[in-house]
C-alpha cells in the first residue's frame, strides 16, 4: 500500500524524507501527533532520492509546506573508512536533489541535517558554528563531513539568493529506537549494545573494542532531537546553522561500561589500541537551542535502556517473522 496520501485541505503538509531511518522515523513519530499537520512519506520504491527529476516531480505534485531532509547514508568510523566513495556521493546527491527540488517546487521551509563531524578535527570545545571550515577535518569521516558541509552551503546560498527559509541543524551523535545495530556500519553506541548483547548470548568472558576508549562523545536521544527540530521549524529564521546537543560528553570507555550494565554483560572489556580513535573530543555548543527554551528530556542511561529494549523487541519480531514464513532465521 502506498504511503503517499493527500492532505486534508485545511492542514499543512510536512514531507519527511528518510522516514524509515532512525532520525526520520523519530520525526515521523513526533510530528504524527500534530493534528494540524499531514505527514507525507514515500518509500524508496515510490521515490528514489538520488534521481533529481523524480524528486522534483514528486515535490511539485505533492506541494508540501515544509520538508525535513532526514535521508542519507550514515555510519561509524569503520563504515566511513571502508565506503568513503558511497558516503560522499550518496549524501551529496540526496541533499542536493531535496534542496534544489524543494526550491523548484516553491517549498519555502526546509530542515537539513548536518553532523558534528563537519567541525575541524582540532576544534575548540564546545564547538560553535563559527568554527566550521576553519581547520582540517577528521580523516576517518572526511567524505561524509564534506557532503554535509555542501548541504549547509546549499541551504545558505538558496536563502541569500532566493529568500527561502532553509536551515541546517547540526546534532551531536543521535541514538534511540530505529538505530542501526550492525557492528560493521553502525554508530558507536548501537554497535556497543549489539556487541555486548551477543557476547552475553554466547557466554563469552571478554570482548575487544576499537581504540583506547579515551575519546569523549556527546549523544542525543532521537525523540529529544525531534522536539528541538519542531521548535526550530516554528521559530528560527536566521541563516546560521544551529547545534543540537545534550551538553554532556562521555568517554567511550564510560559509554562501554554503561552499555555493558544495560545489557547485563559481566565479562571483561579489552581495547585494541592499534585501531583508530577518531577525534579526541566532540561536543557542540547548544546555547542557541537553550535560548529558544529547549532542553533534552532523556538522560543517557535511560536512553540506552530504551534503545536496548527496542533492539530486543525488534529482534524478537524478526525472529517471529522468520518462523512464521518458514525461514531459517
Amino acid at each position: 500500500m502506498s504511503s503517499v496520501s493527500r492532505a486534508p485541505s485545511k492542514t499543512r503538509t510536512l514531507y519527511i524524507a528518510g522516514h524509515t531511518g532512525m532520525v526520520g522515523s523519530g520525526m515521523r513519530r513526533h510530528f504524527a501527533t500534530r493534528e494540524d499537520l499531514h505527514v507525507l512519506t514515500a518509500v524508496r520504491a515510490q521515490l528514489d532520492l538520488s534521481n533529481s527529476a523524480a524528486v522534483e516531480e514528486f515535490l511539485r505534485r505533492e506541494e508540501p509546506d515544509a520538508v525535513i531532509a532526514a535521508a542519507g547514508r550514515v555510519g561509524g568510523i569503520q563504515a566511513n573508512s571502508q565506503q568513503a566513495g558511497e558516503f560522499i556521493y550518496d549524501n551529496l546527491m540526496i541533499e542536493a536533489n531535496l534542496i534544489h527540488g524543494a526550491w523548484k517546487a516553491g517549498v519555502r521551509r526546509l530542515l537539513n541535517f548536518g553532523s558534528s563531524c563537519m567541525y575541524p578535527r582540532e576544534c575548540p570545545q564546545p564547538m560553535r558554528p563559527e568554527y566550521l571550515m576553519t581547520g582540517k577535518l577528521e580523516p576517518t569521516s572526511e567524505p561524509y563531513a564534506m557532503a554535509k558541509l555542501a548541504g549547509l552551503s546549499l541551504c545558505s546560498a538558496y536563502n541569500r539568493q532566493y529568500g527561502t527559509r532553509y536551515l541546517t541543524a547540526i546534532p551531536c551523535t543521535v541514538y534511540g529506537p530505529g538505530d542501526n545495530f550492525n557492528p560493521e556500519n553502525g554508530h558507536v553506541l548501537s554497535a556497543l549494545l549489539w556487541k555486548f548483547h551477543w557476547a552475553k548470548q554466547e557466554g563469552r568472558q571478554s570482548i575487544t573494542l576499537w581504540g583506547t576508549g579515551r575519546p569523549r562523545r556527546e549523544f542525543i536521544y532521537v525523540d529529544d532531537l525531534a522536539e528541538a527540530c519542531e521548535l526550530l521549524l516554528e521559530t528560527y529564521d536566521k541563516n546560521e546553522p544551529v547545534n543540537i546537543g545534550s551538553s554532556e560528553a562521555v568517554s567511550i570507555r564510560d559509554l562501554a561500561r554503561m552499555a555493558a550494565e544495560v545489557v547485563g554483560f559481566p565479562g571483561k572489556v579489552d581495547w585494541d589500541t592499534s585501531k583508530p580513535d577518531g577525534a579526541a573530543h566532540k561536543q557542540v555548543d547548544s546555547s542557541v537551542m537553550r535560548s529558544l527554551g529547549w532542553n533534552p528530556r532523556t538522560k543517557l542511561q535511560e536512553g540506552l535502556l530504551q534503545t536496548y529494549r527496542w533492539f530486543l523487541q525488534s529482534s524478537m519480531a524478526l525472529q517471529q517473522q522468520g518462523h512464521n514464513s518458514g525461514g531459517a532465521g
